[in-house]
């Protein structure tokens, strides 16, 4: 057993789970600190670690194309614990990776618990973490407690920014007509565990798409009047905010009716489809994608179910909307992840500003590794910012646009995308040396950044990382 101090992770989402670990396997013990079930939260069901509140997608698996899919791989060649998890408890999804929730969920608790060098605390950290606690991790997320919240607001100065995050409904699936809806992925795109018949479509037509706009509009919401003027994330907006941005707004977001055809009625294409994936290994429930929402429940049901195939639709959970936090981090963290006002406070996870599970874990994995090495007198070398890990830190630690001081914050969460990259040196070519264009020219670009993103990373660690 180890003799050196412990290394505290306050909360054991996919970002503080992540980090514990790392700091294990390096051989440091770690303390985590997590309130759940002894304090609840607004968002979370159960006390597992990891817990998904939202969808149980880690979105695009390709690595060659998608930064998302970029960041995933660089992970699995980091040793990830919830890169292990998910792809242990996948679910088909077509070109994404989707996860078994509860099986997720479930994995990464059995994994930490198990581990001789993890110690679990499950009461809450409120306030400050005690002073003799030397080497601190805060992995809220953006539901931390408001007395901790609080606290590094008084500490840094600023008041914490926010933002809406909203949740999609779950549907039984032994509860939809498949005499109106059909399985297909977009293209028959068949992604890891999947066929390429993924996904669960239910269509619709011209008539029936506006009919069902105006009912999103004309639904009851959830009201919030005592966080009015808090933004939503752009990444989840609820779909009535969509719609009411434009009767055809739906169609270009995820109710696109592209790369499928309805077995029902060949001969003609639906004007707009909803699409539902798998949310468990057992495919009993299916989750409506992109339709995360702020209606009241009984609302909810009353739309959703003038939805061909969802007449007799039910629901394992409604839809929801939360407030989630997360710090102004280019200005009140260093590049090390550290608190500039308590560098003994380094934070992981949403609360830094990054958008999105696999993200989330990802500044956890790096943010345990720089833990372990300091406890351990050792120098750690930050991913190089030509990959996905590397940009995705950059942005969160100083490469987002200086905030003015006169003006209101100007930093905002954000998702893994190749706009985070620098730029690469030379545009590619075509085999004959000629310039590309259009479609073509942008996926040569994709590769090309992923290509150097995997030379990087292989030196990155081949020099000790």
């Amino acid at each position: 057993m180890s003799t050196l101090p412990p290394v505290h992770v306050i909360g054991a989402g996919l970002a503080g789970s992540e980090a514990a670990f790392q700091i294990a396997e390096a051989g440091v013990p770690v303390v985590l600190h997590e309130m759940r079930p002894v304090r609840p939260t607004e968002a979370h069901h159960t006390d597992g670690f990891a817990e998904l509140v939202c969808s149980n997608s880690f979105r695009s698996d390709d690595a060659d194309t998608n930064a998302v899919g970029l960041i995933h791989r660089e992970m699995r060649t980091l040793s990830s614990l919830i890169m292990a998890a998910a792809d242990k408890h996948q679910v088909p999804a077509g070109g994404a990776l989707a996860v078994d929730r509860d099986g997720f969920s479930q994995a990464v608790t059995a994994t930490l618990e198990a581990h001789p060098l993890v110690t679990i605390d499950r009461n809450e950290v409120a306030g400050l973490p005690p002073a003799d606690w030397d080497l601190v991790i805060v992995a809220t997320g953006p539901l931390t407690s408001p007395a901790l919240a609080a606290a590094v607001g008084t500490l840094t100065g600023e008041q914490e920014l926010a933002f809406f995050d909203a949740i999609a409904p779950i549907v039984y699936r032994d509860s939809i007509d498949m005499g109106k809806a059909w399985f297909q992925s977009r293209y028959d795109k068949a992604g890891p565990g999947g066929t390429g018949a993924d996904y669960i479509n239910c269509p619709l037509d011209r008539d029936g798409y506006f009919a069902f706009i105006e009912a999103l509009r004309a639904g009851d919401t959830t009201s919030f009047k005592q966080w009015e003027g808090t933004p939503y994330f752009n990444g989840c907006l609820p779909i009535e905010v969509m719609a009411e941005r434009g009767a055809e707004t739906l169609r270009f977001g995820p109710m696109k009716p592209v790369g499928l055809t309805n077995p029902h009625n060949p001969t003609v294409k639906p004007y707009g489809i909803i699409q539902l994936r798998q949310d468990n290994a057992l495919g009993t429930l299916y989750n409506m994608v992109g339709f995360q929402t702020k209606l009241k429940h009984a609302d909810q049901v009353r739309v959703f179910r003038t939805i061909p195939g969802l007449e007799k639709a039910e629901f394992a959970r409604l839809g929801g909307l939360h407030r989630n936090t997360f710090l102004n981090s280019p200005r009140v963290l260093d590049t090390r992840l550290r608190l500039k006002a308590m560098p003994r406070l380094r934070f992981a996870g949403q609360i830094t500003g990054c958008e999105g599970y696999v993200e989330s874990a990802a500044i956890g994995l790096v943010a345990g590794r720089l833990a372990a090495a300091e406890r351990l007198g050792r120098d750690f070398a930050m991913p190089p910012v030509t990959t996905a890990l590397g940009a995705l830190l950059n942005h969160i630690t100083g490469g987002h646009i200086a905030v003015v001081d006169a003006g209101p914050p100007s930093f905002q969460p954000m998702n893994v995308n190749f706009g985070l990259f620098p730029p690469l040196e030379a545009a590619p070519k075509a085999t004959d040396g000629k310039r590309l264009r259009g479609p073509e020219k942008a996926m040569a670009k994709k590769r090309a950044f992923t290509a150097r993103a995997g030379d990087d990373l292989q030196r990155w660690m081949a020099a000790g990382a």
